[in-house]
């Protein structure tokens, strides 16, 4: 460290040279990424909180206040009224919760010792973080054609260390809704728990749903459904970081607390100790200030984006791999690799991202690609055929 004070321009002129290696939402040049630029209150109001830590919530009953209100909003689009639960770092510390949760109940109130969840092969890499972390067995199931979990398969692996069932709601890959209804019902039918992922869906199901687009249920309302992750750091646009874990009720919060005597409230369930309270705040601000006709109109915005997309990529022959259900559209150039053809779409200037199963380019449709990003990305994907 240096031994005196730098002044606050010699130090602003280094951090600018750093900042400017970053890429920004706002060139529209970023298609591989589930989050997006802030809406403008959510990033004054996280200014307004940034002091507040609700891993000592006494200090800041206001912050603490806004974050049950959160919950509370997250929960009437999610079917589920005062839901327990916490807003959080994202969707890994979310699952982590819910794992961990589940695991204790199982040990403490069932007696299970060995136990294993039912993940399809689809799922988020938290799981494995959670199965290394918290010493379950992670039962991956394998997908059906439209990469969905295979119903079948998750029927014929419940066993007596059987504790849960993971279902996805906007699979990161591809967009894809898993058959949560059927889940439910093997959850409900073998007494075990159900968790649905819709980290990156959760804010998109419910208003694509209202005006008709053709989707499952997928939360509360089914009675398998236990707990709930969704991201409103993703389509619900709250600033970085901001997750949200939702359970049915308190008892499983309960399950994984622990004592916490020097602080105001003497106990805590949160992975973390310290949490920013800043996010709570302006995930409900955002919540309020759009409400159910403003991110209606973003998620059907979205979704046309999507489809004008899907539908231009195949008129330049290019190979979609499944019709897009939420606002992904993944898909391959017919001659060239994947992998490959990820880097010319880099030296075009475009930042993409490459799904693993099946390997594909895919692109997050998400609030800051414009029409016109779009439109320049389909006239160098043309110029790309014709070279290829």
């Amino acid at each position: 460290m240096n031994q005196k004070p730098i002044s606050k321009e010699e130090l602003f002129k280094e951090l600018d040279y750093y900042q400017s290696m970053n890429c920004k939402y706002t060139d529209g040049n970023i298609l591989g990424s589930m989050c997006t630029e802030p809406h403008p209150i959510a990033k004054e109001v996280f200014i307004k909180f940034f002091e507040s830590n609700l891993g000592d919530p006494g200090l800041f009953k206001g912050t603490l206040a806004l974050e049950t209100k959160a919950l509370n909003l997250l929960g009437s689009i999610l079917s589920i009224k005062n839901p327990a639960g916490h807003i959080v770092t994202g969707g890994t510390e979310a699952n982590l919760m819910a794992m961990r949760a589940i695991k204790n109940i199982a040990r403490d109130e069932k007696g299970i010792t060995k136990p294993e969840i039912i993940v399809p092969k689809s799922a988020h890499f938290s799981f494995k973080k959670a199965e290394d972390m918290l010493g379950f067995k992670l039962i991956e199931g394998k997908l059906d054609e439209n990469y969905s979990l295979d119903i079948d398969f998750v029927e014929n692996s419940i066993n007596e260390n059987t504790i849960a069932i993971v279902g996805i709601a906007g699979t990161t890959e591809l967009g894809m809704i898993d058959p949560i209804p059927q889940l439910s019902d093997l959850a409900v039918e073998n007494d075990i728990h159900l968790h649905v992922d819709a980290a990156f869906g959760g804010f998109s199901i419910p208003f694509l749903k209202n005006i008709g687009f053709d989707l499952p249920d997928f939360d509360f309302s089914l009675p398998g459904v236990k707990s709930m992750t969704v991201d409103p750091h993703k389509m619900g646009l709250a600033p970085i970081p901001a997750g949200g874990i939702l359970f049915r009720d308190k008892h499983y919060l309960d399950a994984m607390s622990v004592d916490s005597p020097y602080l105001t409230v003497k106990h805590q369930s949160t992975i973390v100790g310290t949490r920013v309270g800043a996010t709570s705040a302006a995930t409900y601000a955002v919540m309020r200030h759009l409400g159910i006709e403003g991110y209606t109109n973003r998620a059907k915005e979205a979704m046309d984006k999507s489809l004008f997309l899907s539908e231009n990529l195949k008129k330049l022959g290019y190979n979609l791999v499944v019709e897009p259900k939420l606002n992904i559209v993944a898909f391959n150039h017919p001659n060239i690799e994947t992998d490959d053809f990820a880097n010319i779409l880099e030296d075009y200037g475009w930042r993409t991202s490459c799904s693993s199963y099946p390997k594909a380019i895919r692109v997050i449709v998400t609030n800051h690609l414009t029409h016109n990003n779009l439109v320049d990305f389909l006239k160098d994907l043309e110029e790309i055929m014709d070279k290829f």
